[in-house]
């Protein structure tokens, strides 16, 4: 790991740790023990999930009415913020996007928020990264022309507002281009035939006996934004900071992962170039749960395949139960 000079990290990731005090316990926490139990016996049974039925989800290792799955992406500019329907995500991408700056790829399966947004666009970090989940619904506000080809045949059910504009409505509190929101309800409506919830990868479960750090503080920087986790104590939860602003967004687990980030081969109008974050290959990853941090790889073979976490020793890594946040971080 870098090291920290004037608060920042020399190299494309800052990752900034402060040590905290032992967590005391919580109620809360048998109940997600229950349900990792309860996760790892649905996974090697081979669950999936059909629509309204109550079972273990893959995203969160806990119990809820599994709908088909929508992928939305969720602007993370200043004046995106405050974020609607983010905080209900199962499972939240964070990725770089134009001028260095972040964006969202939140992904719903459980309970379904009744809106969503800002919408933004899709960029291919995107098609590769959604290539996991079989062919999810996703809403998104545009698309760069050269990568439209690319979009079209990917396997997901793309509705934009153009294919589904009773799905969308326009803030007028909000100045474009944050001024799009999505109802995913009616996005699935408009893809009846997107995929459930399948095995991601991910694992729940009790966390790693040994490796752990204490921690209460860790802070990811990009070129010109970043994110931070503080561990709460009450909520047994990490709540989530934008640029240094404390959001209404809270994670159970936290992931790290270390990501080969390339400019895209997909240009816009200007000839301006997006952040790639290739999410196919290995790397490594630090996890937070529980008030702890823990080294782990991932890898991931090939685009269809899953993202498959371990700790150091090649153990699968298992996440407490709850909503996961995974940050895509430049190496």
């Amino acid at each position: 790991m870098e090291t920290v000079k004037n608060g920042r990290l020399h190299g494309p990731l800052s990752l900034r740790t402060h040590p905290g005090l032992p967590t005391r316990r919580h109620p809360r926490r048998g109940r997600r023990r229950a349900a990792a139990l309860l996760a790892a016996a649905a996974l090697a049974a081979g669950c999936g999930g059909g629509s309204g039925e109550e079972r273990v989800s893959a995203f969160t290792g806990e119990q809820a009415g599994l709908a088909r799955v929508v992928a939305v992406k969720v602007g993370n500019a200043p004046k995106a913020r405050p974020q609607t329907g983010l905080d209900a995500a199962d499972l939240v991408y964070v990725e770089e996007v134009d001028d260095g700056l972040t964006g969202f790829a939140a992904l719903y399966s459980g309970e379904l928020p009744d809106l969503v947004g800002p919408v933004r666009g899709v960029r291919e970090t995107d098609l590769r990264l959604l290539r996991q989940f079989g062919r999810p619904a996703l809403a998104y506000a545009g698309v760069q022309s050269m990568l439209q080809p690319r979009l079209d045949k990917a396997p997901l059910f793309a509705v934009p507002e153009s294919a589904a504009s009773g799905a969308y409505e326009r803030h007028d509190d909000r100045p474009a281009p944050n001024d799009l929101y999505v109802h995913p309800a009616a996005v699935l409506d408009a893809a009846p035939d997107a995929s459930p919830p399948r095995d991601v990868g991910l694992r729940f479960g009790k966390a790693p006996r040994a490796g752990g750090e204490v921690t209460k503080h860790v802070e990811v920087s990009y070129p010109h934004a970043g994110l931070a986790f503080d561990w709460d104590r009450e909520r047994e939860e990490w709540r989530i900071s934008l640029d240094g602003e404390p959001a209404d967004l809270y994670a159970t687990t936290v992931v790290i992962q270390s990501v080969t980030v390339a400019q895209s081969r997909f240009h816009d109008a200007e000839g301006g170039s997006t952040p790639f974050s290739e999410t196919v290959g290995a790397g490594e990853a630090t996890v937070l749960r529980e008030g702890m941090q823990f080294r782990a790889r991932w890898s991931r073979e090939k685009a269809g395949d899953v993202t498959e976490f371990t700790t150091p020793g090649g153990d699968p890594f298992r996440f407490a139960p709850g909503r996961v946040w995974v940050v895509l971080a430049p190496r």
